[in-house]
């Protein structure tokens, strides 16, 4: 009977919390998602070639966990207390009959071992086919191949996933006990206490209120125009500002509703004054929990939009070059003629790029006269240091470079005897690459050995040699009749090696370059592969999308679940207020109305500051240090930031759906009460 009683206990928690149980499904989703990342796919391919990153991110992740967890106990917490709350008189009714308080707690922990046992037997079947979908969905776009996947289960996942919920349940609930054990059996079947607020006045209200706007508005302004100078002092700057601002705007802002409603009062009709004084209170008395929410919705939104835009700036690394061989032409010949390579190999090419020579290297001021290149440069704001650095060590010649572009299956140059073009392989990192293309659209033209050359407005940085074994910081492209003239080595530099299309589609790209690469390896000639550069370019990819991606997606989870859970908990406790409403002649539709427009402001009153703080945020950040690279698409970046908006509208338009039938359910069974 007990054990049955728990069942059917458990069942009707689930029921009536469709919000909490809804969560704690996802919380063990992402959980069991997050600590498998050793077992998925591209991780394992990555720990081939990339071991000790690799081993350093997994190191990361139970700092990432225990963070989760912590942030996962006030979820968990807030609906447990909703849970006990809405069950007050049934504990105090136990109480009343004889229950020994030690059996109430063991059948209180009972119910929550059973709610997360049918959590975990939703969520880790859920858990297991997210995983998988990702690795195949990873192992296509990245080139592995379906062939190079393998169905992985992960037992210290599984073991952590489930150790970790459980405890932070059953946490959560010794505390919620500790707090029952103090209360009289009587005191069960009495509504929550309401506790008083001290409104502040008009005055406190109008400064709490003004400083904490002018201190928001202050770290909008010091991270949209001097984080990008990377200041020490800044960042803290930006943390205490918005974080102090945020909590001063809802600590007025309750008092600001008080006015705004006494403005209205008088014209009010029907329920509307009653709707807003609900939500001034709300205000009022949670104007902390708001504040964390407003801050982690924030932080959600910041972490899905750099994760999105920095795993889409990664994914565009282009496929220039599968192998450079290196070497006598003889030796390269040797090997490429094997039958086992013959056999996978594409095309070929010798790559004829060069330092300058001596004479021009040595007197560079007088052999390249970038003057013009500088002048426009100096015209662009924060281009100091890269005119002092500005200086060309390199030539690149003009059908070496068409080859790699007729890889990239994109157009060839056709350089007349009088122009050229410049190449920067650092061309997507920070602000270089970009102040330089600006530079080149104002028709500008280079001095070489007195002749002027027109540059072409365009600033290349496509890779010459596979896995870039070398930097360049600006070469020069020329037609071919001019790199002799300035190269100081006329041999090619490498031969280009890449695979045979059909090789690469049958086996997908990454299995064919790890298995031309044994071959390579085995023919003892010295060369690069493409494995290196596609292998920092993934691992990049998983710690700083995934990770952030994953971040954001729990802090908006827990966020949405608080505000939910803190609504109805203040609900619950003003119970009393809807029956009085019902006595005085109040339909259950009107109530109905009432409940759900309260939950809407409430929500919005989070939601906005989140998304002007988080706008704010996000510019910030790729206005500084997390600039798009050259090539990335910033319409393809806003467009699929626009797409995960879409996706985070419509979850919060789900959770505030979520908690209005909820709500209005409980509004149901007061006017259900009242009848009887």
């Amino acid at each position: 009977m007990f054990f049955k009683q728990i069942r059917r206990s458990a069942a009707r928690n689930r029921k009536g919390n469709g919000l909490f149980f809804g969560s704690l499904v996802t919380a063990i989703i992402a959980f069991y998602t997050l600590l498998s990342l050793g077992r998925q796919d591209v991780v394992q391919f990555l720990n081939t070639i990339e071991s000790d990153a690799v081993r350093k991110l997994m190191q990361m992740l139970p700092v990432v966990y225990a963070v989760s967890l912590f942030f996962v106990f006030f979820l968990v917490y807030f609906a447990c207390r909703y849970q006990t709350d809405s069950r007050r008189r049934e504990l105090g009714l136990y109480l009343m009959l004889g229950m020994k308080r030690s059996r109430l707690f063991g059948m209180l922990f009972c119910e929550t071992l059973w709610s997360s046992m049918v959590s975990l037997l939703i969520g880790l079947p859920a858990a297991l086919f997210l995983t998988e979908g990702i690795s195949l969905a990873t192992a296509k776009l990245t080139g592995l191949g379906i062939i190079g996947h393998r169905f992985s289960f992960s037992p210290g996942a599984f073991l952590w996933t489930v150790c970790g919920f459980v405890l932070v349940q059953l946490f959560s609930m010794l505390i919620i006990c500790i707090s029952l054990g103090r209360t009289e059996p009587v005191d069960f079947f009495r509504s929550g206490e309401i506790r008083k607020q001290a409104v502040p006045s008009a005055g406190k209200s109008t400064l709490f209120f003004g400083a904490g706007l002018a201190l928001l508005l202050t770290a909008y302004g010091l991270g949209l125009f001097r984080l990008r100078t990377l200041e020490l002092a800044v960042p803290p700057a930006i943390l205490l500002c918005g974080i102090t601002g945020t909590f001063l705007l809802y600590r007025g802002l309750g008092g600001f509703l008080g006015l705004f409603i006494r403005q209205k009062a008088p014209d009010a009709a029907g329920l509307s004054t009653f709707t807003a004084r609900q939500v001034q209170e709300n205000v009022l008395s949670q104007n902390k929990a708001l504040a964390v929410s407003s801050l982690l919705l924030m932080t959600a939104l910041a972490c899905i939009s750099f994760g999105i835009a920095m795993g889409m700036a990664r994914s565009t690394a282009s496929r220039s070059v599968d192998f450079s061989l290196f070497g006598e032409d003889a030796q390269i010949d040797a090997v490429l003629a094997q039958e086992e390579i013959q056999k996978m190999t594409g095309e070929s090419y010798p790559l004829y790029l060069s330092m300058i020579k001596d004479g021009y290297f040595a007197d560079q001021e007088h052999a390249f006269d970038i003057g013009e290149l500088k002048e426009a440069l100096s015209r662009i704001e924060g281009t100091e240091p890269i005119i002092e650095s500005l200086h060309i060590d390199y030539v690149i010649a003009e059908s070496s470079y068409n080859r790699i572009l007729t890889g990239l299956g994109r157009k060839t140059l056709h350089l007349s005897g009088g122009e050229a073009a410049l190449y920067s392989s650092t061309a997507s990192d920070g602000d270089f690459g970009t102040a330089v293309q600006q530079a080149l659209k104002e028709n500008i033209s280079i001095g070489i050995d007195g002749t002027a050359h027109a540059l072409l407005p365009v600033l290349y940085c496509d890779n010459v040699v596979a896995d870039r074994a070398i930097t360049l910081s600006l070469g020069l492209i020329v037609p071919d009749e001019l790199y002799p003239q300035l190269a100081r080595e006329e041999e090619p530099y490498c031969r280009n090696v890449r695979l045979s299309d059909d090789v690469t589609e049958k086996s997908g790209l990454m299995q064919a370059v790890r298995e031309a690469d044994a071959l390579f390896a085995a023919s003892g000639i010295e060369y690069d592969s493409y494995l290196g550069g596609i292998g920092r370019n993934l691992f990049y990819t998983v710690a700083a999308s995934y990770l952030t991606i994953y971040l954001g997606v729990l802090f908006g989870l827990i966020a949405n679940t608080v505000i939910g859970m803190k609504y109805l908990i203040g609900q619950r406790r003003t119970r009393h207020r809807y029956e009085t409403l019902a006595m005085l002649g109040a339909d259950l539709p009107s109530m109905r109305r009432s409940v759900k427009k309260q939950i809407d402001l409430y929500f919005l009153l989070v939601l906005i500051p989140a998304l002007a703080s988080g706008t704010a945020a996000v510019f910030s950040m790729f206005t500084s240090f997390a600039k798009l690279p050259m090539g990335v698409s910033p319409v393809t970046t806003i467009l699929l930031s626009i797409a995960a908006l879409i996706v985070f509208a419509g979850l919060e338009t789900l959770y505030i759906c979520i908690v209005k039938r909820t709500a209005c359910r409980e509004i149901s069974r007061l006017a259900s009460a009242d009848r009887r």
